[in-house]
């Protein structure tokens, strides 16, 4: 990678400009996030290929990508990232050792109808930390630093992650009173058929978890269908169908009823995603610490001790 006197050649702050380089792979992207200019990354990157004496990027019409030198040298640059997150952290104290930006990645359910409503006691908590909320329908990837800290339904089966189940989760079927006033009262699964359903688009449920109506039957084929759980829920309370949905979200919804009660419920999970590597940086862990304790907090919103809706 070069000799000692290459290495003093560059400065953290090159470094920075790498990494955001790396995990955006963009110079626009780059520099919004580091409030700069396209024309200063585009030149902190030159300067350090040529202090390495490397090429870290191949640089196309889509934007910048890896060379495997470049995905080696991010691993080293991470590390040092980390290490300089920990000094800071010993040379300052209380609140003010919990600076700077966080990414938290999370399904649209547990971040719209649980997570927000308790984003004012954390900035309270922690003024100088400012946190990114990413609901975006799909995995996001740790490893790339697209986030900082993961909620899955799905966690990782592989690879260099602290894995930590925050809670279960209970969700049933619900329909709009006004929806099943009048309908004869349901009495068996099988009786679900008679009903249309709103659910997840199949061929998009980017979580195994998601994937409710074959578990209630296998023959139930939904009539409207959302990647949104917000839109699944508006279509439910405007009488549009049956809908499975997290007691978490129903039980502010008092035009809600559930059906079958105790016969057909189903139980999730939420987990608590990061990177092996970034654990011990204290902003990360006062986002963490905070989301297990809240989640802690109200176990009854998400594993009810009875049924109801």
């Amino acid at each position: 990678m070069g000799s000692a006197n290459t290495i003093a050649n560059f400065t953290w702050d090159d470094l920075q400009y790498f990494l955001a380089v790396a995990r955006t792979g963009q110079l626009s992207m780059a520099a919004r996030h580091l409030r700069s200019s396209h024309a200063t990354v585009s030149r902190r990157i030159d300067r350090l290929e040529f202090a390495l004496k490397v090429k870290l990027f191949e640089r196309n019409p889509r934007g910048y990508v890896l060379t495997a030198l470049g995905q080696r040298f991010v691993e080293t640059a991470e590390r040092m990232e980390m290490e300089t997150d920990r000094l800071q952290a010993d040379i300052t104290a209380g609140a003010t050792a919990h600076r700077g930006v966080v990414r938290l990645s999370a399904p649209e359910g547990f971040s719209n109808f649980f997570f927000t409503h308790h984003i004012g006691d954390f900035s309270a908590r922690h003024p100088n930390l400012s946190l990114e909320l990413v609901t975006i329908q799909q995995i996001m990837s740790l490893s790339r630093k697209e986030a900082d800290i993961a909620v899955m339904l799905d966690p990782p089966k592989a690879g260099p992650y602290s894995i930590e189940k925050i809670t279960d989760y209970r969700l049933s079927v619900y329909g709009s009173k006004t929806y099943l006033a009048g309908k004869p009262p349901l009495r068996r699964r099988e009786e679900l058929l008679d009903h249309p359903f709103i659910g997840y688009i199949e061929d998009m449920i980017f979580a195994p978890g998601l994937d409710y109506l074959g578990d209630l039957h296998p023959g139930i084929k939904p009539r409207f269908q959302s990647s949104s759980i917000f839109a699944q829920l508006t279509a439910t309370l405007n009488g549009l169908g049956l809908c499975v949905l997290p007691h978490f979200i129903a039980r502010h919804q008092p035009e809600l009823q559930i059906v079958l009660g105790e016969d057909v419920q189903l139980t999730r999970h939420y987990w608590l995603v990061q990177h092996r590597d970034f654990i011990g940086i204290p902003r990360l862990r006062a986002v963490a610490d905070y989301i297990v304790a809240t989640v802690e907090a109200n176990a009854e919103a998400f594993l009810p001790t009875r049924s109801g809706g």
